[in-house]
């Protein structure tokens, strides 16, 4: 908290420019009219300045304390007991403001110069300002100007040796610090009505008192600040109080390119807090509501933990095998049941081997599946990395392996397609180690294993090496406590409602259970295993579709059984209000980067666009995949998502917006008020099975909304021989055509030497006096171009026309 100006002047009997002149010559920044504000320690170089000023006026100073003791000790001989009786208690303690005026006997010559000067009675022409200041106002000085000026000397205040007159100050305040003095009133100055003045009476402290001294403690100690662990950019520089692009800046330092509503976790706090010399403290906004940190607390009996299967996720590039593989695993089809036979969200599997059992995740693997990989890889114990022995390491292998790390799990690389005659297991090993995954053969600690998925070979040998690798990991859980679950995929079923997918971490999870699971919660209806069959509880590591929630969860939520349905409720809740304040608290001020933003935005095409999927995996995966396909000219703005049917309200929401949206659905259907609705407003609604025909569908909708592209084609050549002036003052050049056809209705570049001098349209084409349309190679013409006049014999004209062509997005 700083002071204005205006607050400075009228305690110190100044007006605002007068303050702002001395500020200048101060040094002090930023000062430029009486709103602005300075700092109490700045405030107090200006009361300094003021009372002491520079070595110049020396000699005009110490005449007057001389001046200021005569008139002292006269008036002191003159003044009656009872002023003698008001001025002790002027001078008497005043704990409401803390100001203590103190006496003491007889002070030594050599102290007098420290002494501090009370203002002399009766002699309201005495100026403490310096003379150069030839602008400050001649008036008399008031007892509130007498106050301030003795409330201003915190520098005195703070020495230990207290002289005679000396006041000392226990606490500063530039604001609302009123000594009123009658007998330093000037006698035409009249009494203020209302305030009465009893000086033997302790003040009462106002909510303005304990404020300052809040902000004074917090001045003088530089007190902690405290920052929730996860804020937004421009929240924690208010905290700090720095610029938001200051702390913007600092952030690049680290290598973080963030914008002021991104959200930063504890570490940058702390590193940026140290760096900008702040003390920070941070804490948890969300502890009390918790449910998934409160779970993870409670620590687990070590004779309660038991083996647990290991959940195996396979990963890798579209039609290298995965769902083949897990197909020849549990020895069904069920990539020939996939549309278009890629997988378009997770399915959860559990095999068994030699007794063991193992839970394996199948993960898409289309570029546009990209947060369904992440997800997969995040809740993993061993990522399977699936790479086509003829077709070696792809973008999604890539991006399968980045993931794989990032979670810190270890990945077994499974070689497919052995049985294909063009098999190259060598180039798939050495492309890999490239990523820094090198078999044990080489020295590396990675398990790869040659299979074929449409044979079965290796297959064995790939659980056993699963086996053996969960063996060493000690997978352990506890299936005594109250279920922990992560969701996997979710949907919207009709007649069943909300059906989520969910892998079991720890616990168990039995019927009847209530659950809080992100910012949804229920009673657990129904559980039904990977066949298919209904259970009554499931364990941990085992996949299970649960019914019940009140709502579709996201996928990647946590799932946690509580006491009751109550208790769920109101975690549920909780968690939804603070993530609606989390984006109602999102800034909308806009810096001149974002205007930049706001105004290139403006300029770019946008498609509207509605999306329904059948999970919300495939959802999320849509959103993801549209949301990238842009460039400088056009883009696509999802209007909203959703699971299920597409209804009469989507289509309502899609003739809502100035221009008109798509539905695109996805493995949905249609409800027939819909279809009626569509064809009314002329609404297009587009299903699909297969997601990269939704996305070529898309980039064909904004190849339409492209500007063409112009296409050049030279069509012919010709040289200047010679140069004609017209009446008007322009130039024709006469031109032998050297190559192709001269039309009138052409471009022309003028080259001379190797340099293009000119381009235009050309104005004019004559043969002899005649207008023409075209002269064809061997003949001669008079040409001119638009805004040309410079001719040189022997110039080149390239002759060229324009033609649009439709652009197609890339």
């Amino acid at each position: 908290m700083k002071i204005k100006i205006k607050e400075v002047a009228t305690e110190l009997g100044k007006n605002a420019k007068e303050i702002i002149e001395i500020c200048k010559e101060l040094g002090i920044k930023n000062v430029k009219a009486s709103t602005s504000s300075i700092t109490p320690e700045e405030a107090m170089k200006v009361a300094e300045y003021i009372q002491n000023p520079k070595p110049v006026q020396k000699e005009e100073k110490k005449e007057e304390p001389k001046k200021e003791k005569e008139v002292k000790k006269s008036e002191e001989k003159k003044e009656e007991p009872k002023k003698e009786e008001k001025k002790t208690s002027a001078t008497s303690i005043r704990k409401g403001k803390g100001i203590r005026l103190v006496r003491k006997a007889k002070p030594k010559p050599e102290e007098k110069k420290e002494e501090v000067r009370s203002v002399p009675k009766k002699e309201p022409k005495q100026n403490l300002t310096p003379k150069k200041e030839k602008k400050a106002p001649k008036r008399p000085v008031s007892a509130k100007e007498k106050g301030s000026e003795l409330a201003i000397n915190r520098e005195i205040a703070e020495i230990n040796t207290i002289e005679e007159n000396q006041v000392e100050l226990l606490d500063l305040s530039f604001v609302d610090i009123k000594m009123e003095l009658e007998d330093d009133r000037p006698k035409n100055q009249k009494p203020r009505p209302k305030k009465k003045t009893n000086h033997n009476r302790k003040r009462t402290i106002t909510k303005e008192d304990n404020k300052k001294k809040k902000y004074e403690k917090k001045t003088k100690e530089q007190g902690t600040i405290y920052v929730q662990s996860e804020t937004r950019v421009y929240e924690l520089a208010d905290k700090i109080e720095k610029p938001l692009q200051d702390v913007i800046d600092k952030f690049r330092e680290y290598g973080e390119e963030l914008d002021k509503n991104d959200f930063i976790n504890g570490d940058y706090i702390e590193m940026l807090a140290d760096d900008f010399g702040v003390d920070v403290k941070l804490y948890n906004p969300i502890e009390d509501f918790d449910y998934v940190g409160k779970y993870d607390e409670i620590k687990d009996d070590e004779k309660d933990l038991v083996s647990r299967p290991p959940i195996v996720t396979i990963m890798g590039h579209v039609d290298h095998g995965k769902t083949s593989l897990l197909d020849r695993i549990r020895n069904t089809r069920v990539a020939a049941k996939e549309a278009g036979g890629i997988t378009q969200h997770i399915g959860a599997y559990m095999v068994e081997k030699d007794g063991k059992k193992i839970t394996f995740l199948d993960t898409p693997g289309h570029a546009a599946f990209s947060a369904i990989r992440k997800r997969g890889a995040n809740i993993t114990d061993i990522a399977i990395i699936v790479v086509a022995a003829d077709d070696g390491v792809m973008p999604q292998t890539r991006e399968a392996i980045k993931h794989a790390q990032n979670a810190g799990v270890p990945i077994i690389i499974a070689i497919n397609k052995m049985d294909k005659p063009d098999a190259n297991p060598d180039m798939v090993t050495t492309q890999l180690s490239e990523f820094g995954i090198m078999p044990t053969d080489w020295g590396g600690e990675n398990e790869f294993v040659k299979i074929s998925a449409k044979t079965g070979e290796g297959i064995d040998d790939l659980l056993e090496t699963i086996n053996l690798q969960a063996e060493i990991m000690e997978l352990k859980a506890n299936p005594k406590r109250n279920a922990k679950a992560v969701v996997i995929e979710s949907e919207l079923q009709k007649g069943r409602g909300a059906v989520a997918t969910v892998i079991i971490q720890n616990g168990t999870l039995k019927k009847g259970d209530s659950v809080v699971c992100g910012t949804t919660y229920g009673r657990m209806r129904t559980l039904i295993n990977d066949l298919g069959k209904q259970i009554k509880e499931a364990k941990p590591g085992e996949p299970v579709q649960i019914v019940g929630l009140n709502e579709v969860p996201s996928s990647g939520d946590y799932l946690v059984a509580v006491k009751n349905d109550k208790e769920a409720k109101k975690y549920a809740t909780d968690w939804k209000d603070y993530l609606t304040e989390r984006k109602r608290g999102e800034s909308t001020k806009a810096t001149l980067e974002d205007l930049h933003k706001m105004m290139l935005e403006a300029k770019i095409k946008k498609l509207p666009v509605i999306i329904k999927a059948d999970a919300h995996g495939s959802a999320e995966a849509i959103k993801y995949s549209l949301e990238e396909l842009k460039n400088d000219e056009v883009r696509v703005q999802v209007l909203d998502t959703g699971i299920g049917d597409i209804t009469e309200n989507d289509v309502v929401l899609a003739d809502a917006g100035e221009n008109k949206a798509i539905i695109v659905g996805f493995n949905v259907k249609e409800t027939p008020e819909a279809k009626r609705k569509a064809k009314q407003v002329d609404i297009e609604v587009k299903i699909f099975d297969i997601i990269y025909e939704l996305i070529d569908f898309i980039k064909d909708k904004l190849s339409e909304m492209l500007n063409p592209e112009v296409v050049e084609e030279v069509v012919g050549k010709a040289e200047v021989r010679a140069i004609f002036p017209t009446k008007t003052g322009d130039n024709v050049a006469g031109c032998m055509v050297m190559n192709g056809v001269v039309y009138s209705n052409a471009y022309a570049r003028v080259i001379r030497g190797e340099d293009t001098i000119y381009d235009g349209k050309i104005s004019s084409l004559k043969r002899f006096k005649d207008d023409v349309k075209e002269v064809t190679k061997g003949n001669d013409c008079g040409i001119m171009i638009e805004g040309f006049n410079d001719y040189k014999e022997y110039d080149i004209l390239e002759i060229y026309q324009k033609s649009e062509k439709k652009a197609k997005f890339e």
